[in-house]
Parts: structure tokens; C-alpha cells; sequence
């Protein structure tokens, strides 16, 4: 199958020349890393969060993630892009086998990992609906292929799409990208794509915001799927951010770091009602 963007011309430029205008204004954005990324030498799994608001908005943050996922790179490298449902199309957790068109061209999903996680793992299935008009994978894509243009690297795919996002499923999943990672002998990135607190005050957002920084940080899933129930924070991807976690717990992560965090309100100069966006490093 061949999945065309659902939101190029919205959340991102259409035309290939301005999409990669707008993502190294990302990178040279005050909010931004300042320096386009460079090569590195992959050593050991790395887990981003990552935000996918449209790139005026979270891009500058997002760039933090690919900064450092750029360190990684060598090779080719299995990316698992785990992102929340928004549309409610398709099954309750899903990833899909295929191509995924964007702008830049062409990205190939790794299929013989796929194929090995919707097998083992049973709250997984195999289903294109969920992903057809969700961009919370879709997102991300561009900035993977950037840093194919720039580093020689090569990047598969593995989508998992959340509408499920309790806190068994979520480490259920984590688990099982982990257990396969170590089988296949992958060079993995998880990428976990959630924009924290929406429509808050700054001030109420940032404090929320905090709670959840505080418990990925300590590397602490659970205490993150309490605290988002308890707080009432409106994070649209902690199912993702969770999995990404248990799954870098798995591949022994030791070290987490904040890379950036920042508001719509930094962007817009309106903080009365603001998203919160943040790019933390687990590795």
C-alpha cells in the first residue's frame, strides 16, 4: 500500500523545496537546536518525545529531537514512530505495512518487523483506517528524511497507532518493540509524538507540563499515566510517551535528558490559551 499525506499543505509545506526551507528554519529557530544537525555514530537505542503540531507552532522542538537523533545515525536504522489516534478511525492499536509518501518522496516500512510485532503482540493489529488521515506519525516523517538527505542514512519505519492508551496496552507495546528490537538485532530509535498540556493558560501549562517532564525524566511510566489521570493533563500522546519508555527501560536506557520545551504562546505571543510542546532524550 501507498499512503499519501493527509497533511502536507497544512502542518507542513507541499512543495518539497519549502518543506526543507521550513524544517532547517526549525533547526536555526531561537527555540530551535541553532546549528543544523550532524552525523554521528550509532552506539547505542535512543527514545525522542516529540511534538507534531503543525511546524510554525512545534517545529523549533521537535528539531531538538531530531538533533539528537541525528548523533545516532549510521546505517540504516529502524525508527518506530508511536502516535496518538486522533480521528478515531480503525482499531484500538495498529500499524500498517507499506510506503508513506511525503514531499521529499518515499519511506519503506520494516516489514519483517512488523510482521513479527502484530504476531506476538495480541493488542496489536495490522490496519490501514487508523492511519490513513492521521498526522501524528505523518509529521515526523519529513524530518527523518532530512536527515537522510543530510547524513546518508537510511531510515524503515515502523507506525503503531494508539487509540488505546491505557497503561497495560501501553507497556504491553513497549515491551514487545524491545523483545523484537533485541531478536532482530535492530538499530532502533522510538519515537514518541505527544504535544503536552492544550488550550491552558501559560501559567497553568507550564506547571502541568512540569509534572510530566518531572516523571519521564525519572523514567517513571507509571507514575506518568497517574499523574495525566490525576492532574487532568490534556497530553494527547501519553500512551505513546509510556510505551517509548518501558520499551528504552527494556533496551537498558540509563540517561534521560530534557532537550527543549515551549508554548504556542512563544510562538504566537498569546498565552492565554497555549499547547505545550516538549523534546526529551532517552538513551
Amino acid at each position: 500500500m501507498i499512503r499519501n499525506p493527509a497533511v502536507a499543505g497544512a502542518f507542513y509545506p507541499a512543495e518539497p523545496n519549502n518543506l526543507i526551507e521550513m524544517i532547517e528554519y526549525c533547526y536555526l529557530h531561537k527555540i530551535g537546536p541553532g546549528t543544523l544537525p550532524s552525523k554521528g555514530v550509532f552506539k547505542k537505542p535512543v527514545g525522542v518525545v516529540c511534538p507534531h503540531a503543525g511546524y510554525i507552532y512545534s517545529g523549533p522542538v521537535a528539531a531538538h529531537s531530531y538533533n539528537a537523533i541525528s548523533k545516532k545515525t549510521d546505517g540504516t536504522i529502524t525508527a518506530v514512530i508511536i502516535g496518538p489516534n486522533h480521528t478515531g478511525l480503525g482499531s484500538g492499536v495498529s500499524t500498517m505495512k507499506g510506503i508513506w509518501r511525503t514531499p521529499l518522496g518515499n519511506m519503506s516500512s520494516d516489514d519483517e518487523f512488523i510482521d513479527r510485532l502484530w504476531n506476538e503482540c495480541d493488542i496489536l493489529d495490522l490496519d490501514e483506517t487508523a492511519h490513513i488521515r492521521e498526522h501524528s506519525i505523518e509529521v515526523q516523517l519529513p524530518f527523518l528524511q532530512h536527515l537522510e538527505l543530510l547524513n546518508a542514512v537510511k531510515f524503515k519505519i515502523v507506525p503503531i497507532c494508539m487509540m488505546m492508551q491505557d497503561y497495560e496496552t501501553a507497556v504491553e507495546i513497549g515491551y514487545f518493540i524491545a523483545k523484537i528490537s533485541k531478536e532482530l538485532n535492530r538499530r532502533v530509535v522510538v519515537i514518541a509524538s505527544s504535544d503536552f498540556t492544550h488550550y491552558e493558560p501559560q501559567e497553568i501549562a507550564s506547571k502541568k507540563d512540569a509534572i510530566v517532564i518531572k516523571d519521564i525524566l525519572n523514567m517513571n511510566e507509571k507514575e506518568l499515566y497517574a499523574d495525566v489521570i490525576n492532574n487532568n493533563i490534556t497530553m494527547c500522546g501519553y500512551g505513546p510517551v509510556i510505551a517509548m519508555i518501558k520499551a528504552m527501560k527494556e533496551l537498558n536506557a540509563k540517561n534521560s535528558r530534557l532537550l527543549a520545551y515551549s508554548t504556542s504562546g512563544d510562538i504566537t505571543g498569546n498565552y492565554s490559551s497555549v499547547v505545550g510542546y516538549g523534546s526529551l532524550l532517552i538513551e
